[in-house]
């Protein structure tokens, strides 16, 4: 139950208002300010927060990330200092024990503490600084739920390795078709990557910086991956005759092409660089959630790297957000976060490093599809203005001298126009103290000064090395992933079923009635042997109208043969990732061949294999739709059930932020008719009290110059017995105000009560609403579409032979 008023839907509780900057934080908040609730909707138009060393820039950003997370959001944090680890460090039960691991000795020595002693200080101060800004352990519990917690630490295995294998693969088609955003791909990709080399490569003028451009483009054209070795070899041997309108001997000639393909070579064998190589691969839907589709938040560490290695892998990093994001649908909600903790050097005014080029791309395109991006920076003199002119959202702190102040102000000052009155602002900025924050929105009407918050995450600073290994030493990485098509080897089928392998030998003659089509030899080409199977191909069309399914699949399947060859079991088959127009009609010269079993030369059994595939087919192929009982959606095309809770998580935060929407503005008339009963009845009491307290004086008055009178008058004449009668209807006037007050005050209570009833019902009707659309909690039903007899088409069945790898060591392997 919400006692304080910020656990609402999609908003981020972020601190509380403060009347100016002045004030000592940290003590407490304001009960009676009010709270700093931000819409998360807002953040779609991203956020830059500015302020100096001890400013609370960090607290502010890490407590929006906090945030984010409790309501479900996913976020990727680059951590240049170190200090996003915090994120880790959150103990519901705030017992002195959990924080002992991390406390810093040197700062308990300075306090003459020891370390137990220390601990228990910082878990007593920890529970009380959340207990005054209304949270406790639980808070604390529920965003640990809420998301998965990583770090990782590209180039070293302290943490979660990146594998950076993928960096250099085609983009998606929806970047492709862009010849705009595949330049800038290109172009941050092979600047990044010279930039390891200590090449300051113009992409103008530097032959090596066109040179490798024209090779990624070469190959993503045709949508053909490259990995460092194959760059490699492609900088020695392009597979191009020109560059330009010039040959490319004379633009770049071999010898030299090779000096370079060395330099690339020798940081690829470099010990230091294999860690760049291995662990999980650096794709943003898997930094963004968990195998299962619970979403997670990725502290992308790159402290312990040099200013080339950071620049190399933050640019790429972006590209890939840039990639990820153009294959996103449209959303008003907000889906995603990319945080930056310290943007110095890589988003300056002037100079265009690699890291530029995909930032302006993201803060001009990503706010589309969902994605908000958080930047923030000690160093408001290095900031690109112009370029975070689509930043809604500016969070002004305590800065370090005159200039930087005059500096974040100037470049706001196109600003002005939506509400930022730069004299006012100056004011402000100038008596910001500790945690405050004056903060421009362009959603609101006017700027506001804010506290904020206490965090949840302890922030005890920079993480080590040995702090992160401990942190996630737990969960070491799997090595890195094949590479694409390739897989665990196979168990070869036998050539008859049940029977030994027969040495390979020239291949069988057979009638020309039988077709024979051979699957394609991947790899080298020494030592094959051709093995005789069963080959079916159809094509099998699914409809169901309530799902909206209509999806093709092909099924290419090879099934054993056994000595009746018309008896195929094409359940044992197994499946080919290829298609009809991958096989071929010969096989590769001095292969083996191991003979088929007798029969097969009938040409009768070809139809019984066509009969026998249609039938297997029909009766097995199937295709599972999920479904949601709760939000009537269902899974699309080749989309697994990862994948499909992920997108039912983006729906369920449209539908709800659109029924939230709906009930705020459906109670927002009755409370505000109630609020104006409520102003009139406190209007009515001020009256009544008012004119009671002037009939009371009046009473009073009018009492006192009767009993004067008759003490001091001598006689009881007429006039002081007027004067009595009337100081006696004063009172019983005096007595009726007395009721009408009483009766005000009732009313004005009761109407009170009304206004606290009703929001109380729009937050129960809020938090009924949030129970509800909870994709990663409900059971997904599985819903089977089975294809009619006539959406069964069989393209083709034959003999097929599969290739095998003969090795004495390992036995015969798949060469397909």
């Amino acid at each position: 139950m919400d006692t304080h008023g910020f656990e609402k839907l999609g908003v981020f509780y972020l601190g509380r208002v403060r009347s100016g900057g002045d004030g000592p934080p940290g003590d407490g908040p304001d009960s009676d300010a009010p709270l700093l609730l931000y819409d998360s909707r807002d953040l779609t138009t991203h956020a830059v927060c500015v302020g100096m060393t001890g400013s609370g820039k960090t607290g502010l950003c890490i407590d929006l990330l906090e945030e984010a997370a409790i309501d479900g959001i996913p976020a990727i944090a680059i951590d240049p200092k170190g200090d996003l680890g915090n994120l880790l460090l959150t103990f519901p039960e705030l017992r002195p024990e959990d924080f002992r691991p991390w406390i810093d000795e040197e700062e308990a020595s300075r306090r003459g503490l020891d370390g137990d002693a220390y601990a228990a200080q910082v878990a007593a101060g920890w529970r009380e600084g959340l207990a005054a800004w209304g949270q406790d352990g639980e808070r604390i519990r529920r965003l640990r739920e809420a998301v998965d917690f990583t770090i990782y630490t590209p180039g070293s295995t302290a943490g979660v390795p990146l594998s950076i294998l993928r960096s250099l693969e085609a983009p998606p088609p929806a970047i492709r078709e862009d010849a705009e955003l595949v330049g800038d791909r290109i172009q941050t990709t092979v600047s990044s990557l010279l930039g390891l080399l200590g090449v300051d490569a113009d992409p103008i003028r530097s032959r090596e910086h066109v040179l490798v451009s024209t090779v990624l483009q070469t190959a993503w054209k045709e949508g053909q991956n490259l990995d460092l070795t194959g760059l490699i070899r492609a900088v020695q041997e392009p597979g191009i005759d020109r560059v330009g309108v010039m040959e490319l001997e004379s633009f770049f000639p071999g010898k030299e092409r090779f000096e370079l393909a060395m330099r690339l070579n020798n940081v690829l064998a470099a010990p230091s660089f294999a860690p760049w190589l291995e662990g999980e691969p650096l794709r943003v839907d898997r930094l963004l959630w968990t195998e299962t589709g619970k979403p997670r938040v990725s502290v992308v560490s790159i402290a312990h790297l040099s200013d080339a290695e950071r620049m190399f892998l933050v640019a790429l990093l972006l590209n890939e957000v840039v990639g990820w994001v153009r294959t996103q649908p449209g959303t008003s909600s907000l889906r995603a976060i990319v945080y930056m903790d310290e943007i110095f050097g890589f988003f300056p005014p002037v100079a265009n490093p690699p890291s530029k080029r995909p930032l302006l791309t993201l803060l001009k395109q990503a706010r589309a599809h969902g994605l908000g991006i958080v930047l923030a920076t000690q160093n408001p003199v290095d900031l690109d203005y112009k370029g975070l002119a689509n930043a809604g959202t500016w969070f002004l702190g305590r800065l370090q001298t005159e200039r930087d102040k005059a500096r974040v102000l100037e470049g706001l000052e196109g600003l002005a126009e939506r509400g930022l009155d730069r004299s006012r602002a100056d004011g402000i900025l100038s008596g910001l103290g500790k945690r405050m924050f004056l903060m421009h929105n362009v959603h609101e009407p006017e700027p506001v000064v804010f506290e904020t918050r206490w965090a949840m995450s302890y922030l005890r600073g920079p993480l080590t090395r040995a702090e992160i290994q401990r942190l996630t030493g737990r969960e070491r990485p799997a090595a890195a992933p094949a590479a694409e098509g390739a897989g665990p080897p196979e168990t070869p089928g036998d050539a008859v079923a049940g029977e030994e392998r027969v040495p390979p030998r020239a291949r069988p003659i057979l009638s020309p009635d039988i077709p024979q089509r051979f699957v394609p030899v991947r790899g080298p080409t020494e030592d094959l042997v051709y093995e005789p199977f069963a080959l079916g191909v159809a094509a099998i069309r699914f409809e169901q109208t309530k799902a909206a399914v209509r999806e093709e699949r092909r099924v290419v399947t090879a099934a054993p043969l056994s000595r009746d060859s018309g008896a195929i079991d094409w359940g044992r088959g197994r499946s080919l990732d290829i298609g009809s127009e991958d096989l071929e009609s010969r096989p590769l010269e001095g292969a083996g061949f191991v003979d088929p079993p007798g029969g097969v030369g009938d040409r009768r059994s070809i139809a019984r294999w066509t009969k026998s595939f249609s039938d297997w087919v029909y009766r097995s192929q199937e295709l599972i739709v999920l479904k949601s009982p709760t939000l009537e959606e269902y899974s699309g095309p080749g989309e697994g059930e990862r994948e499909f809770r992920i997108r039912l998580q983006q729906v369920a935060r449209e539908r709800r932020d659109a029924a939230a929407d709906t009930l705020r503005a459906r109670y927002e008339k009755r409370i505000a008719s109630a609020e104006r009963r409520l102003s009139t009845a406190s209007a009515a009491v001020e009256r009544e009290a008012g004119q009671a307290r002037h009939e009371k004086l009046q009473t009073t008055i009018s009492l006192g110059a009767t009993v004067l009178g008759s003490l001091f008058g001598g006689k009881i004449g007429r006039s002081t017995i007027g004067r009595a009668t009337t100081a006696a209807r004063g009172v019983g006037r005096s007595m009726r105000q007395a009721e009408d007050v009483a009766r005000a005050r009732e009313k004005a209570a009761a109407v009170r009560e009304e206004v606290a009833a009703l929001e109380a019902e729009l937050q129960g009707e809020l938090d009924e609403l949030e129970q509800k659309l909870d994709p990663l909690a409900e059971e997904l039903e599985r819903v089977v579409v089975r294809p009619r007899r006539k959406d069964v088409t069989v393209e083709l069945v034959a003999l097929g032979w599969l290739p095998f790898r003969s090795d004495k060591a390992a036995g015969a392997t798949p060469a397909w």
